[in-house]
């Protein structure tokens, strides 16, 4: 019977994860993150609801998984690209006085921890909670799986405020969950084992080389495919070996799933094994993660001890007071209203709450009914505040931002190319030898060139050539292209493409997420397109039918069908890409947001649908 109930339990729960995001979709209620939503429905069908869950070994082993994974998802979600100096370039000459992002990010992320351990003093003379260390943690936690979904549904993750947000927001997840780490040596059964930690964190080093030689080797790409897929099997040996070790030496399991998932990111893994875990975590585990987390949260409780009822207005206030003052330090460079935009985003806080309480409830340092209200403060936090985000945050940067744009090697490849781009959208340098001969006599008087000694990595890299967010190799050495888009890879240049006539090295830098092109492989593939389909190559050639890119930013939009789109000019959708998704348009697919529609047709109604969806 028990066995029966527990199945039944775990289908119901199942059923609620399934169901919330459709809810979500047809009530348009797109102010809610989806694991907010998940809470609340575990609400209604666990005890402070129907009571519809029972106890379950199903269950209490799968949100444990869903946990971990959420851990690792979050540590992966950490893109360390964002540290190096060419992703905080300044877009925006009025902020060319602002400090380093990274430094003015440190500053206020230490302002808020300042600020949160006074709050929590406060709290713990007021008697709410014996821990100042532990209350400390809960407040200046910030939300990443909150803050960089709404900084890229804003269209603001290029701008310099977006950058610096999303850097706050890295630092305050990275600490946050090591000082977790620290107070559980402390506090724990293991406590003054602290030094322990730092076998986990050698280990983690060791783990980031031996994955950082094995990730290019041939055999790895061969063994990713069919029945094998040896990359995802990697990825949950890392993260269940880290979990074990973890536990082992004293800290907590969701340590070790943090640790793993930002070794993976600092090992830059392919945008398709990213989705594909992306795909089981949010699509499985962390799902009954968050409905068991509202099914057993007991929220009449919360109204059988005033106490705790009154903590949870007091610690929203806490909460943001602790970003708010904080984040006031940036008015120097910014308008008031962005401001409180970027205050009230990072008040936004889940995930690292939700450990923190389950922690503090298994160590006796606080009670379930306090647990409950830490829980509760953290879902209402993300309700409002990306809401009041999206309400203040105006983009001033967005359409001035121009893509960086570094040319190695000035030839009859790369000079027709800069002469076409356009100067609005992008910014080129072009880097040549002082012995190569460029082909075009005016390209000197046309292009601002700069001279090198030489193509050499120390001298590249003292030119600033690696400084931008795409980096185009063409010199006549193919070998030494390799080793320079190699190189620019493994510093964390966003895109790099490089000029390779040799198929040995082309299939090297395609392992590394290098673009190729070949001069001699695109000649082939034009002839033979002229031969067998002209008129599709007229439409690519040819300006008056050419094909053009949109991007989808207008929220007005956001799920609209094409049939019911009012847009009535002569333009065609081609295709829709969606993520690594490629769409063939039809009347009942629906576009959402930050979709690129691939369109052909006048220029003049191409230019009418891009200002009607790129620009809000």
């Amino acid at each position: 019977m028990e066995h029966g109930e527990s199945v039944s339990s775990l289908v119901i729960v199942i059923l609620a994860a399934f169901l919330t995001p459709i809810l979500l979709h047809r009530f348009r209620l797109k102010m809610i993150p989806v694991v907010v939503a998940e809470i609340i429905i575990g609400l209604i069908i666990g005890q402070s609801g129907f009571n519809l869950v029972e106890e379950s070994n199903w269950l209490e082993t799968l949100s444990t998984l869903g946990f971990i994974f959420l851990m690792f998802l979050s540590g992966l979600e950490i893109d360390f690209s964002i540290f190096s100096s060419k992703k905080r370039r300044n877009q925006n000459t009025s902020t060319k006085d602002m400090p380093n992002p990274v430094l003015l990010a440190s500053i206020i992320f230490v302002g808020i921890l300042i600020l949160s351990f006074l709050l929590s003093y406060l709290f713990v003379v007021w008697g709410f909670i014996d821990n100042v260390y532990l209350m400390t943690l809960i407040i200046s936690t910030i939300s990443l799986g909150v803050v960089v979904p709404t900084l890229k549904e804003a269209q603001a993750m290029q701008t310099t405020v977006g950058q610096t947000i999303l850097l706050i927001a890295v630092i305050a997840d990275l600490v946050t969950m090591i000082l977790l780490a620290v107070f559980v040596s402390f506090y724990g059964e293991g406590s003054g084992n602290m030094w322990l930690l730092l076998i986990l964190f050698g280990v983690g080093v060791l783990l980031y080389f031996v994955g950082k030689y094995f990730r290019n080797q041939s055999f790895i790409e061969t063994m990713s495919k069919g029945t094998i897929q040896i990359g995802t099997r990697a990825v949950f040996t890392l993260i269940i070996f880290l979990v074990a070790l973890s536990e082992s030496v004293g800290a907590e399991n969701i340590l070790g799933a943090f640790l793993a998932g930002a070794l993976v990111s600092l090992l830059a893994p392919n945008q398709e094994l990213v989705q594909k875990l992306d795909s089981f975590g949010y699509g499985f585990l962390i799902p009954i993660f968050f409905v068991m987390v509202g099914v057993e949260l007991d929220l009449w409780a919360l109204f059988d001890e005033p106490k705790v009822l009154a903590l949870i207005p007091l610690l929203f206030i806490a909460l943001l007071i602790s970003k708010v003052l904080p984040i006031a330090y940036m008015k120097k460079w910014y308008d008031t209203k962005t401001v409180i935009a970027a205050s009230m985003l990072l008040t936004s806080t889940l995930s690292l709450v939700i450990a923190a309480a389950t922690i503090g409830e298994r160590l006796e340092i606080i009670t379930s009914e306090m647990h409950g209200a830490l829980v509760l403060v953290a879902v209402l936090s993300c309700i409002i505040t990306p809401a009041f985000f999206k309400k203040f945050y105006v983009n001033h940067e967005e359409a001035e931002y121009q893509q960086s744009i570094s040319f190695i090697g000035t030839n009859q490849a790369t000079i027709p190319v800069v002469r076409e781009l356009e100067p609005k959208e992008f910014e080129t340098h072009l880097f040549h030898t002082k012995q190569e001969k460029v082909d075009d006599s005016q390209s000197r008087s046309i292009f601002d060139i700069n001279e090198l000694d030489n193509y050499d990595l120390n001298t590249l890299e003292a030119a600033g050539v690696f400084e931008h967010d795409i980096v185009v190799v063409s010199t006549g050495d193919e070998m030494k292209n390799e080793e320079i888009a190699t190189y620019a890879k493994d510093i964390g240049v966003n895109r790099v493409i490089a000029r390779i006539e040799i198929p040995e090295i082309e299939k090297r830098l395609r392992e590394i997420g290098v673009d190729v092109f070949s001069v001699l492989l695109s000649s082939k593939t034009l002839l033979k397109a002229l031969i067998e389909a002209p008129n599709v190559v007229n439409i690519l050639t040819q300006q008056d039918s050419a094909l053009y890119e949109i991007n989808m930013n207008n929220a007005n939009y956001d799920g609209t069908l094409l049939r019911e789109f009012p847009f009535t000019g002569d333009v065609i959708m081609v295709r829709i890409f969606r993520g690594n998704d490629s769409i063939v348009p039809h009347g009942d697919t629906d576009l959402r947001l930050n979709d690129r529609l691939i369109v052909t047709g006048s220029t003049e109604y191409v230019e009418e649908l891009q200002q009607l969806l790129e620009y809000v």
